[in-house]
């Protein structure tokens, strides 16, 4: 016990101190915010891969999925580190920069607005980022708790409302910056991590081939392979339909993410991208990847901690299940690595949150003439807001909160990525198929959770999120054309002529 709070103190003391240390890069909006767009590609990478993994996929997906699909799973984290973050970053990276730096956009609904020329397409999303980012930062504190409970008997009340404070700390001093810190330290605990879990829950089994070996001899009791011995340890396991679900979700979602894509605002330079991307990639790999490739195991730990009083299983105790073995050092590991996951995540949630609101929605709209001091404070008013609001949602939390994380990014994701993409190549998008998507991505993850049409959540989400795809270059066909001019002079930016060393160009 001695241990797991010395850790934990070190812990809150290092978020603490990065938050005062970055008290000087938030003196205004743009470094608030943005971190004055200097921010190099380590600590960007890093940012972007914590804020994509926190404990709702080491406990509740990487649970979940590895229970349903065994070994299989891992491809989850695979899609995640191709699609999620190497393709995301090649694809979004360098235009995201170019294009909302020329067009002054701190936040996305900033960018739907200028770049389409709509102040009530700003106000729309910046409602829809907010309204959905709250339900989505409730199920970050959810996997948590368990994990205290287990490591502290702590109770979930209590933890919820500390990590609340600290995080709120830390973003409340120090902006952006203070979370690019915090998030690299948190990324190097949860690679630590990850490995040293693998490793210890693989022992505690045998080793690997004597592990696969006992998965392979588990009955299938998926319908498509039921009765079927060795699926849980097989390539494509036994839902191959459902995984790839579960694939389009939580990798392409990311492209679509209002605090993911804020990443590629403040991004240094051409040779931060690059880095950048093959950093994030590689984090990907170890982190969610491990998280799955782990999870695939949990069948192994079938004790009767994982049944409600029902008979149903609680995905969420499959993972703490499987870490209850361990030796007290690595739960105190674990508890940190978690508490990383959680923290980097909530804090670009809420910060994005703010931002959105404050930017979006109240400046000019609600109060006019708000000045630089003015923006920062009630920015931090906000931040303060959106957590109190989280905590109440948290600690009191409705029956479908272990979906939450699934309807935020089907409604976000799926309303987002097509609008932002498009806009980024196409000068065809018109303001009218920004709107279908919008409409498309919201309506069907909301009624899809009254109605349930579509019998996962999960797919729900990757349906809407392809169904924007089609829709906007559909209804761009069908409706007025923007303003030419106008459109031209937001892409006029690519047109630009720098000049470059031979090392980055081959050009004469």
């Amino acid at each position: 016990m001695l241990t797991k709070i010395i850790f934990l103190i070190v812990f809150f003391a290092v978020m603490i101190a990065v938050g005062l240390y970055s008290r000087k890069h938030a003196t205004n909006v743009n470094d608030f915010v943005l971190g004055g767009r200097a921010v190099g590609p380590w600590l960007t990478a890093f940012a972007y891969g914590t804020s994509y993994f926190s404990a709702v996929v080491f406990v509740g997906y990487a649970g979940q999925f590895g229970y349903k699909y065994g070994l299989s799973a891992t491809w989850i984290g695979i899609g995640n580190a191709v699609i999620g973050s190497l393709l995301a970053w090649m694809v979004l990276g360098r235009r995201t920069r170019v294009m909302t730096k020329h067009l002054s956009a701190a936040t996305m609904p900033d960018f739907f607005g200028k770049r389409y020329d709509s102040k009530a397409l700003k106000i729309a999303a910046s409602a829809i980022a907010f309204i959905f980012l709250i339900p989505y930062t409730a199920s970050v504190y959810n996997g948590l708790s368990r994990l205290f409970g287990m490591a502290f008997d702590i109770p979930y009340s209590t933890c919820v409302i500390a990590m609340a404070a600290l995080t709120g700390v830390y973003v409340i001093l120090g902006g952006y910056m203070a979370t690019a810190i915090n998030d690299f330290i948190q990324g190097i605990i949860m690679i630590i991590g990850i490995i040293a879990v693998i490793t210890a829950v693989l022992n505690g089994q045998g080793g690997f081939y004597e592990a696969v070996m006992k998965l392979s001899e588990i009955e299938s009791d998926i319908p498509l392979t039921l009765g079927q011995k060795g699926v849980f340890a097989s390539f494509f396991g036994p839902d191959l339909p459902n995984l790839l679900g579960v694939v389009v979700l939580t990798s392409l979602g990311t492209w679509g993410l209002p605090q993911m894509v804020h990443k590629f605002y403040a991004i240094k330079d051409e040779k931060a991208i690059k880095t950048g991307t093959i950093i994030s990639t590689f984090f990907a790999i170890i982190v969610s990847g491990g998280c799955y490739f782990l999870g695939g195991f949990g069948r192994l730990f079938d004790t009767p901690a994982i049944y409600a009083e029902n008979g149903s299983i609680i995905y969420d105790a499959i993972v703490p299940g499987m870490l209850s073995t361990l030796p007290d050092i690595l739960i105190g590991v674990v508890i940190v690595l978690v508490l990383s996951a959680s923290m980097s995540t909530l804090s670009s949630l809420v910060l994005t949150s703010s931002s959105t609101l404050t930017l979006d929605l109240i400046k000019d709209n609600i109060v006019k003439d708000m000045d630089e001091k003015k923006q920062l404070l009630i920015m931090r008013i906000m931040l303060v807001v959106f957590i109190v609001v989280s905590v109440v949602i948290a600690l009191d939390p409705p029956t479908f909160i272990a979906q939450l994380m699934g309807i935020s990014w089907g409604a976000l994701a799926g309303a987002f990525l097509a609008p932002f993409m498009y806009g980024l190549y196409w000068k065809g998008v018109t303001k009218l198929s920004v709107w279908a998507s919008f409409a498309c991505g919201v309506l069907l993850t909301v009624a899809n959770m009254f109605f349930k049409f579509i019998a996962s959540p999960i797919n729900a989400g990757a349906i809407a999120m392809i169904a924007g795809l089609i829709v906007v270059p559909v209804v761009s066909m069908l409706t007025p054309k923007m303003d030419k001019k106008k459109v031209d002079a937001v892409f006029s930016c690519l047109d630009e002529t720098v000049v470059v060393s031979r090392k980055k160009s081959i050009e004469e």
